[in-house]
């Protein structure tokens, strides 16, 4: 199953809209608005207080205390607006400003998964906007998920779940987007191979397969989830294009690409089980191992369950019945990468 990618052109006949951003500063974030402003609509970005740039990213100039940064090129300051998104009157007060918007985009999403990070962002901070964005007259609301919440069994999937519920029921022209793998996600072991170190593996590096999307053709299907009513009013799985694949694949190819023999290392999925368990005993004494317990359960989730379309009826992933688009792949962004004509972008924390 597959949508053909955007064909490139403003607004693909469709009227130009006035588009206030959540997540401005994210990676996805920063594609959204090169995507909406190449369709020819207006953009608003909401930033966090800390930074003014959304192309500078969480940690810009101004996130390390250097003085503001340039505005967004194409983009005047009143369109990125720092305001707090957990705050209902700072997003009010400095985000919508009593003005007319025709739909609200949220790229937002909790950097560290972490129960009181996920909750505070990707449900309460989402319905405060929701909430704004009724009171202002928004007619749609496009929101980026994760296609993780199928199964969900860890604090940050249950607050995705809990929003998607009140945004289908609350009346707007709504797009859920779950996206499969992110490319940023699949990259964090290039530097491990470059160093000579070996690529590690869950299990046999088959446990899980993804279809994994690249920054830009996410972007550009959020744009259509603007412009399209085909894709409004619905849960929207997408992933990348080409065929699902696994660790064990991904670490062939970097090898090859590297010009490198293969080296794996494995751990067993037991091993993580008896980490996950001691880490939570002492995590009744300590808040670190608590902590470090609730990352070890996220990192468990990723080891062992693909990141495609659940078909419940077979009781399990099922790779054909995911959908794609785009043109990117992952070992095209491999291949860059090592070229050194892409950046190896990890935002720290991230778990999505």
């Amino acid at each position: 199953m597959s949508h053909s990618p955007a064909s490139g052109d403003p607004g693909h006949g469709q009227s130009k809209k006035r588009v206030l951003l959540l997540g401005a500063t994210g990676t996805i974030g920063r594609a959204a608005v090169g995507a909406l402003r190449r369709r020819g609509h207006d953009v608003v970005c909401i930033v966090r207080p800390q930074t003014t740039d959304p192309a500078a990213g969480p940690r810009g100039p101004a996130a390390r205390g250097q003085g503001p940064t340039p505005p967004v090129e194409g983009l005047d300051p009143d369109q990125v607006r720092a305001c707090d998104v957990t705050d209902p009157t700072s997003l009010a007060a400095a985000g919508f400003r009593g003005e007319r918007f025709d739909a609200v985009m949220s790229c937002l999403a909790s950097r560290s998964g972490m129960p009181e990070d996920a909750w505070a962002i990707d449900h309460d901070a989402h319905v405060t906007a929701l909430d704004l964005a009724k009171d202002h007259g928004v007619a749609s609301f496009v929101l980026l998920s994760a296609i993780c919440v199928q199964r969900p069994k860890l604090p940050f999937q249950f607050a995705k779940l809990a929003f998607e519920e009140k945004l289908t029921a609350s009346g707007l022209t709504y797009a859920i987007v779950r996206p499969t793998a992110f490319f940023k996600s699949l990259s964090g072991q290039i530097d491990r191979l470059r160093a000579g170190k070996p690529y590690l593996l869950f299990g046999d590096g088959t446990l899980t397969a993804c279809k994994p999307i690249s920054d830009n053709d996410l972007a550009n299907y959020l744009v259509d989830c603007l412009e399209r009513p085909a894709l409004q009013n619905k849960i929207l799985p997408i992933g990348g294009p080409g065929p699902a694949v696994t660790p064990r694949q991904q670490g062939e190819h970097l090898f090859h690409l590297l010009n490198r023999p293969p080296k794996y290392r494995k751990m067993p999925v037991a091993v993580m089980d008896a980490i996950i368990g001691v880490l939570s005993v002492l995590g009744w004494v300590s808040a670190k191992a608590s902590r470090a317990a609730a990352l070890a359960r996220i990192g468990r989730y990723y080891a062992t369950e693909s990141m495609l379309l659940y078909n419940a009826g077979k009781g399990r992933y099922d790779a054909a019945a995911t959908p794609t688009y785009g043109t990117e792949t992952l070992f095209d962004h491999y291949r860059a990468v090592i070229r050194g004509n892409a950046a190896n972008e990890r935002v720290e924390t991230a778990v999505f």
